[in-house]
């Protein structure tokens, strides 16, 4: 086998690994990515980002659910934790930051994990603010960080009332990000009556959303 043979061999074996929910798996080949000098950031994204892609189109065809993608998830973030500190520098200046919270009054948070995860896959960098958020807080670091998307997530009818009132926040922070909103009780109708930017039917779309709002702000 040559060193090219390998490599995708490895790569589509860290793939298959987060595929099959298999951290033991994902472990032995991260560590054969560092231990054979393969680049890390095709490691990342044609290896671990792929499988973690894969899994979340079988979410949105009803063939995984959400505890199948948990432990895709997991996979994957124990792949990252291996790998990511052997990111090259200039990998890491390149990306776009997310900053998501579930809103406060709500504390659930499996949705805006599973939302975390898939931006994570997609190479972003994210800043996971937790639940019951209070709203002045995702002003706050929206200030800090100049993210580029802000996400805010509720599940539940008397939570999602306070998503209006941090995107009115949001929107007099400087520099004011594109907001995408999501969670069970919301829809593509409610969040234009909200000013949201976008809507995220679920974690596997969202990604998508954000790129599509990011794209026609550069095109206007």
């Amino acid at each position: 086998m040559n060193c090219e043979q390998e490599k995708e061999e490895i790569t589509s074996g860290l793939a298959e690994a987060v595929l099959n929910m298999d951290e033991k798996r994902v472990v032995e080949l991260c560590k054969k990515v560092l231990e054979k000098g393969i680049d890390v950031y095709t490691a990342i994204t044609s290896g671990l980002t792929e499988g973690m892609t894969i899994s979340g189109e079988r979410y949105n065809k009803g063939q995984y659910f959400v505890p199948q993608l948990i432990l895709c998830s997991d996979a994957l973030y124990t792949g990252l934790d291996i790998l990511t500190p052997h990111l090259k520098t200039q990998r890491n200046a390149v990306k776009r930051k997310l900053i998501i919270g579930v809103v406060e009054g709500d504390v659930h948070d499996i949705g805006k994990n599973l939302v975390k995860v898939m931006f994570t896959a997609a190479g972003w960098e994210v800043y996971d603010l937790g639940c019951d958020v209070k709203l002045e807080r995702f002003g706050e670091e929206q200030r800090k960080i100049k993210a580029d998307i802000v996400g805010l997530s509720a599940l539940m009818t008397t939570s999602m009332l306070a998503i209006p009132k941090a995107i009115d926040i949001l929107r007099r922070s400087e520099p004011a990000p594109a907001i995408i909103v999501g969670g069970a009780p919301l829809s593509d109708q409610i969040a234009k009556q909200y000013r949201a930017d976008g809507y995220a039917k679920n974690a596997v779309v969202a990604t998508r959303v954000a790129e599509k709002i990011l794209k026609n702000k550069v095109s206007q």
